[in-house]
């Protein structure tokens, strides 16, 4: 009797000696739990498909957020904390505990990326600010542009203009082309719906031609104001058989050529979208038109004006006559009254 209470007196010992370990194991590890992580700034955590649990903790533990991830694992476990974590990048702000973060981990609660398409950039600077984003799988180096314009199911030669300028959202390993499918498909959206409510009478065959002259609206004036005004000048112009006679155009044309300094000889040299040798409009658009520039395309100011030139406060003065218009030339780009 003697040593089997001694025994079972041994056995209560290595229980409470137990008991006080795991509620000491216990307190310390919820106590983690609810402990922000200890981050100087908004930081980025990877998790790679198909990895474990236990892989994740030791990466907590590697940066010194867990004092041991086993401990956590078991923790977890016992206690049944979501044990699951999904693939992508997360973000962590200061006072993310690491309870809310592990929740975020087992919901797929992952950081969403943005790229904005800046309304009047051309194509080749779209795909330089792909380039420039490091979440994203890249697609688009591999092709030209008339790839690029078939990979998007675009009725065109080529993605030029047709790409909506906005802010786009995306995921960790979206893909550029998706992101790009989706630009275009607004920019379709956006176009038809214009097209619809358009002015009668207009020189334009098509939407595609719409974005055309957008375009050079978009690239002419940054003034909301004056974009119908510019509209209207072209649209006439047009109409009456007229050059467009627009720089834009030519300093498109000249491509890698151009160094910044439109010169006179550039006006004479004749390409495609040298609307100062060429009639009518140029086979492309010439830059991403906003939905401003859109809508001014097809809804043009009315008026007498087919000329205007640049005041140089980021206006334009408006003529009707080649006499005015030359006068205001001498006055505002020669400074002469």
């Amino acid at each position: 009797m003697r040593k089997t209470r001694w025994i079972l007196g041994i056995l209560a010992f290595n229980l409470l000696i137990a008991a006080i370990c795991l509620g000491a194991f216990w307190l310390q590890v919820s106590g983690e739990l609810q402990e922000p992580l200890a981050v100087d700034g908004p930081t980025l955590f990877k998790v790679v498909r198909g990895v474990s649990f236990s892989s994740v903790a030791q990466s907590l533990e590697n940066r010194g957020w867990v004092d041991s991830h086993q401990a956590l694992v078991w923790f977890g476990r016992l206690a049944g904390l979501p044990l699951e974590v999904q693939a992508g990048t997360y973000e962590i702000l200061p006072n993310l505990t690491l309870k809310r973060f592990l929740d975020k981990l087992a919901r797929g609660e992952t950081k969403t990326f943005s790229v904005t398409f800046v309304e009047g950039s051309s194509f080749r600077e779209i795909r330089a600010v792909l380039a420039q984003q490091p979440y994203l799988r890249h697609s688009l180096g591999r092709l030209d542009d008339s790839q690029v314009a078939r990979e998007l199911d675009l009725k065109a030669p080529s993605p030029e203009g047709m790409i909506f300028p906005a802010t786009y959202f995306y995921q960790d390993g979206s893909d550029d082309l998706s992101l790009l499918r989706r630009a275009a498909d607004r920019m379709q959206q956006v176009l038809l719906t214009a097209w619809r409510e358009r002015k009668s009478g207009l020189p334009y065959r098509s939407p595609y031609e719409t974005l055309i002259m957008a375009s050079i609206v978009e690239k002419e004036t940054a003034l909301a104001d004056e974009r119908p005004l510019v509209a209207g000048v072209f649209v006439r112009r047009l109409q009456r058989g007229m050059r467009l006679q627009t720089d834009p155009t030519v300093i498109f044309g000249l491509g890698a050529e151009f160094d910044g300094d439109l010169k006179r000889k550039h006006l004479k040299t004749d390409t495609p979208y040298n609307t100062y040798t060429r009639r009518g409009l140029p086979p492309t658009p010439i830059a991403m038109p906003g939905e401003a520039a859109i809508k001014a395309a097809l809804q043009p100011a009315e008026g007498d004006a087919l000329f205007f030139v640049a005041t140089g406060d980021g206006g334009h003065h408006f003529s009707a006559s080649l006499d005015e218009h030359n006068a205001a030339v001498r006055r505002y780009q020669l400074g002469m009254e």
